[in-house]
């Protein structure tokens, strides 16, 4: 049975993720760490849309959780023929004062669990030479953000690693596309203990999700979410990237430097 993975999916983008999908008919397989969230999500997408919705609890910056991961997808019978690594989270601050185990957690989540599901589902994809892939990445990718020192760079890499597979894949049949939202209305800010931007600066996860759909429809290789976002984002190549990190540094320093 072919289905849909999505990481990260009791809440924001990718619960979203979850409910356009199974509105097109699409089977889904949840993960997330929250069981009850998921239980929830399942019921109401299986009733309201006749498709099998699925779900995984588990916590995937553990080292062996993406292998049974993978390994539950195969007992189940399902061919994953859409991956969505959403699963993720941010921290605010100054890196010297920083929780460190909290800091490699972060790492552990958002690079190597995405990593090492990514490669566990694209061999199939490729063997059948079709697939897509989405890894959530984010407008912190495109410059160093201080007091998101870490979160920023973990989505850099997400990034880069995403372009680079678009290119190796594309002859396979395969999509790969990064997805690089920026502020978005969800629970991102108080999971990482930061203060929230104003409303007028965010975006709905709905947004989000619509502009990544139509961006992997048109086998884009990375998408920036909203028209504002773009534009800033196309204009920090103009300057100097030293510039970009001590702007982002004036604008960070009076809410996170504590």
């Amino acid at each position: 049975m072919n289905a849909t993975l999505i990481t990260g999916a009791s809440s924001g983008i990718g619960e979203v993720f979850a409910r356009r999908l199974a509105a097109r008919g699409r089977n889904v397989l949840l993960v997330a760490r929250s069981e009850e969230k998921l239980i929830t999500l399942c019921n109401e997408l299986g009733r309201s849309n006749s498709i099998r919705a699925q779900y995984v609890a588990l916590d995937l910056s553990l080292p062996e959780s993406p292998a049974r991961l993978f390994e539950e997808a195969e007992k189940r019978g399902l061919t994953i023929d859409l991956l969505i690594n959403n699963a993720g989270f941010g921290s605010f601050g100054d890196f010297s004062k920083a929780d460190l185990a909290r800091e490699l957690n972060m790492i552990d989540l958002n690079i190597k669990a995405l990593v090492e599901l990514t490669y566990r589902f694209l061999q199939p994809m490729r063997e059948r030479k079709q697939g897509a892939i989405i890894n959530v990445a984010s407008t912190a990718a495109f410059q160093g953000v201080p007091y998101m020192a870490t979160y920023a760079a973990t989505k850099a890499f997400v990034l880069s690693f995403s372009e680079a597979l678009w290119e190796e894949n594309r002859a396979f049949g395969v999509k790969v596309m990064a997805l690089c939202p920026g502020v978005t209305d969800t629970n991102f800010f108080e999971a990482a203990r930061g203060e929230k931007p104003p409303a007028r600066a965010s975006q709905t996860p709905e947004e989000v999700v619509d502009t990544a759909l139509r961006a992997l429809a048109r086998g884009k290789s990375h998408v920036i979410s909203g028209w504002i976002n773009r534009v800033m984002t196309e204009s920090q190549r103009l300057a100097p990237r030293s510039l970009v990190t001590r702007m982002a540094g004036r604008m960070m320093r009076g809410r996170y430097d504590e």
